[in-house]
């Protein structure tokens, strides 16, 4: 079992779905159907849902590795954390066109991403050769 990152992919699920929410909402009150209809506010709701969906399948992916190859869970549950604020700082500052909302939320997002890698780089050669 991956209880933490079962709990982080939930928590990553909804606001994912709320995301979604925001762009069918634009959709139909402008009447748009595919692409966003030359609504700026339209485009901004599609890549902020867009540029979700890109990064955070791989952050629960590594966070899922490195929990089932037994990692300190408190680590674990700091970096799902960091992934969560990063996606949620991110998502904010790109919808309210917050550069320094959006810039932090990249930040939290690439420092988890590269740290899970690297953690489980460092896994994967340890069990590679035989040091546990």
């Amino acid at each position: 079992m991956l209880p933490i990152t079962t709990l982080i992919a939930g928590l990553l699920t909804l606001y994912y779905v709320r995301l979604a929410l925001a762009v069918i909402r634009l959709r139909k009150s402008q009447q748009v159907s595919l692409g966003a209809g030359g609504n700026s506010d339209l485009e901004v709701a599609i890549r902020v849902h867009g540029n979700f969906a890109e990064y955070v399948p791989l952050g629960l992916i590594l966070l899922g590795l490195l929990e089932f190859h037994s990692a300190q869970p408190v680590v674990v549950a700091v970096l799902g954390c960091t992934l969560v604020l990063g996606r949620f700082y991110h998502a904010q500052g790109l919808r309210l066109s917050n550069i320094k909302n959006r810039v932090r939320g990249m930040g939290f997002t690439f420092g988890t991403l590269a740290t899970l890698a690297v953690l489980n780089i460092v896994f994967a050669i340890k069990n590679l050769s035989g040091f546990n």
